[in-house]
């Protein structure tokens, strides 16, 4: 009863595999090339950062720069509807009469008014001009900050593209393993029929092939769970399917070397340290500004109209004015209680910061790089040794199969030597997209990750 369940179980796995396969062949090939173009058009880290640099683009503008006047409009009315009894406390008229109240109803009064006003800083010890080569610079430092996001979300695109073609490779790996271990079992099938064998090798073979599918279904799922880590640096549908391009080069240590001479120009993050050192300076220039005395030019035009109702003793009138004026002001601040000064200091302590991190940053990039150098060429040169492995592990099974069909050695040995190479091919698979992964670290710390074809 168990034997037909395992069998039963066996030839829905296999069905399975075969349905896999069949979708697998129509998957759409994902290249290394398209995966980046799609991450930069749809990441959301990437997304955000260049928002932020068009942000800086804004505020480097003239708009905001102080160096335009500025222009002030104003405009009002106002509207009156009064009434008025004036009483003459028995005063009389020449003839002797008693003078009537007079009564005034409905009396309407109109202002209007209207006026321009410019205001012009002609010359604020130069302050302005160097908050607008600051804001300049902070633009610079925001597009290499987009430039960082870009490189550190390329990287880990990057090492989720390669774990994808790594699985994948195993998965081939495994799925051949599982064919051989299929294949065994018919051979040792056929043998038990002629009474070769005992019923124990094909038994053996059966819990090989339950191992070997267990092996394979385990890599098919992390497959598809890392194809989604994928699509979603990519941010697209997570179940889009796609298969990888797992060809493999290497670029020459020589080539690297002279990218590495070139770091001081190149690596990201000496040049944002490097643009933070300017920005420091131009604050420092800014303060000192505060100083000094700030020269402004202003001129102003203004319109009113006046119109007045008649009144008891006087009757209407309608008054029209208009002004215009112009000027110029000094302002000074001599003293403002030590802030200015202050605030210069601390700038100065700033950039000295700033020449402190620069310093610090150069030599950590350094080490980076030659601790990055020393484990890509390790990893190459692992790499290499494993394929070699792998050429005498597959001689080693090849030549233990051909024993093993004529007889000459168990199916414990053929199966140790199966294991053998399926551990070293998956080794060696490790180690391969290692070596790769090492290779685009370098590339980022030498600031040439995206100069080069990947």
């Amino acid at each position: 009863m168990k034997i037909s369940q395992f069998i039963v179980t066996t030839v829905l796995m296999t069905l399975a595999f075969a349905k896999a396969n069949s979708q697998q062949s129509l998957e759409p090939l994902l290249t290394k090339e398209e995966s980046i173009a799609l991450m930069l058009e749809n990441n959301f880290d990437i997304i955000v950062a260049r928002n932020q640099e068009a942000i800086a683009d804004n505020n480097q503008g003239i708009l905001n720069s102080n160096f335009l006047p500025s222009l002030q409009g104003t405009a009002g009315a106002t509207y009156e509807n009064a009434d008025s009894d004036t009483d003459f406390n028995g005063a009389t008229n020449p003839d002797g009469t008693i003078r009537e109240n007079i009564v005034i109803n409905d009396a309407i009064s109109r202002t209007y008014s209207a006026g321009v006003e410019v205001n012009y800083t002609l010359f604020d010890g130069l302050g302005r001009w160097y908050n607008y080569k600051r804001l300049q610079e902070q633009y610079n430092l925001s597009k290499l900050q987009v430039r960082s996001t870009v490189e550190n979300t390329t990287v880990q695109l990057m090492s989720v593209y390669l774990e994808v073609a790594r699985l994948s490779e195993n998965l081939d790996v495994f799925e051949q393993t599982l064919a051989v271990s299929k294949e065994r079992k018919k051979r040792a099938e056929y043998r038990f029929e002629y009474g070769q064998v005992n019923k124990l090798e094909v038994l053996n073979a059966m819990v090989d092939i339950n191992t070997d599918s267990i092996n394979v279904l385990n890599a098919r799922q992390q497959l598809e769970n890392t194809k989604r880590d994928l699509n979603l640096l990519m941010n697209r549908e997570l179940e889009e399917q796609f298969k990888i391009d797992t060809v493999v080069t290497f670029k020459n240590l020589l080539t690297i070397d002279s990218f590495i001479d070139q770091i001081e120009k190149n690596n990201v993050a000496l040049l944002e340290a490097e643009s933070n050192l300017e920005i420091s300076a131009y604050d420092i220039k800014t303060t000192r500004a505060l100083l000094l005395p700030t020269i402004g030019l202003f001129g102003s035009y203004g319109w009113n109209q006046n119109d007045s109702p008649a009144s008891a003793f006087f009757p209407g009138t309608t008054r029209i004015g208009d002004s215009f004026q112009l000027g110029a002001n000094l302002t000074w601040n001599i003293f403002d209680g030590g802030s200015s000064i202050t605030r210069l200091r601390n700038a100065l302590i700033e950039k000295e910061n700033r020449d402190v991190l620069k310093k610090q940053t150069y030599q950590q990039v350094k080490r980076d790089v030659a601790n990055a150098r020393g484990n890509y060429a390790n990893a190459l040169a692992i790499f290499r040794m494993q394929e070699q492995n792998v050429a005498t592990n597959r001689n080693n099974f090849e030549r233990t199969r051909e024993q093993f069909e004529l007889g000459q050695v168990t199916s414990i040995e053929f199966r140790q030597a199966q294991v053998n190479l399926l551990d070293a091919e998956t080794t060696m698979n490790l180690a391969k997209y290692d070596a790769k992964l090492a290779e685009f670290q370098l590339l980022q710390l030498t600031g040439q990750l995206l100069n080069v074809n990947l």
